[in-house]
């Protein structure tokens, strides 16, 4: 079903946003293989500007001094998230360093890939895609959503989480009626991989006669 001869047109731009344990990169791996795209994930592109001579390295130790690196003169992630833990000030300043470089790597990636025009979407995830205002250069935000058991369920399976932690992540995001409010479609990630995967062919297929790329 994926599109081997895409129509030059203009890329749109999709940001894929949803709760801690929806299931986002299992939905991000169907889309890459039922399109034409390239995927951009904002933890991954947080992680590379925090590399030595990359955006925000200087800035973060200007910031925090030489005790948030390792050994080997890295950012020390666990150190540095220790620092600004019980700190909103400390953590404010992070975000001011951080955000607005990710937010700048990924309208120039935007820009390269409109000039090169061999894509049909480009999909941005992040966590904090609405209250980041990824809004501003993406064409449309959808929402992976799943059931609060179902994530749940997910976060003690995979990563070993306690109801206790679980419950205090869920309270600081957003709650579903404003991912719902500000997001254009909604895939459902609660079913089974296979009618998720019919579900998000589905969609494809709908935004790319809504974008004028053809039919699937």
């Amino acid at each position: 079903m994926k599109p081997t001869d895409p129509i030059k047109t203009k890329v749109m731009v999709i940001g894929i946003t949803g709760g801690v344990g929806a299931g986002k990169s299992s939905v991000l791996s169907i889309l890459e293989k039922v399109s034409n795209c390239r995927l951009i994930i904002a933890d991954e592109v947080a992680k590379k500007l925090q590399e030595p001579g990359e955006r925000c390295f200087e800035e973060l130790v200007s910031a925090f001094g030489e005790k948030i690196l390792d050994e080997k003169g890295r950012i020390d992630k666990a150190c540095l998230a220790k620092v600004i833990f019980d700190d909103p000030e400390a953590r404010d300043r992070v975000n001011s360093i951080i955000h607005p470089a990710v937010n700048k790597y990924i309208t120039d990636v935007i820009n390269d890939e409109r000039k090169k025009n061999n894509l049909e979407f480009l999909f941005i995830e992040a966590a904090l895609l609405i209250e980041c205002g990824y809004d501003s250069i993406c064409d449309e935000l959808w929402y992976v959503y799943a059931a609060e058991d179902t994530r749940r369920k997910r976060l003690k399976e995979t990563r070993g989480y306690s109801d206790e932690k679980i419950s205090s992540i869920f309270i600081s995001q957003l709650p579903e009626e404003e991912f719902r409010k500000h997001c254009a479609e909604v895939i459902d990630n609660d079913a089974d991989e296979s009618a998720v995967k019919i579900e998000i062919e589905k969609l494809i297929c709908k935004k790319r006669r809504e974008f004028g790329f053809g039919e699937c």
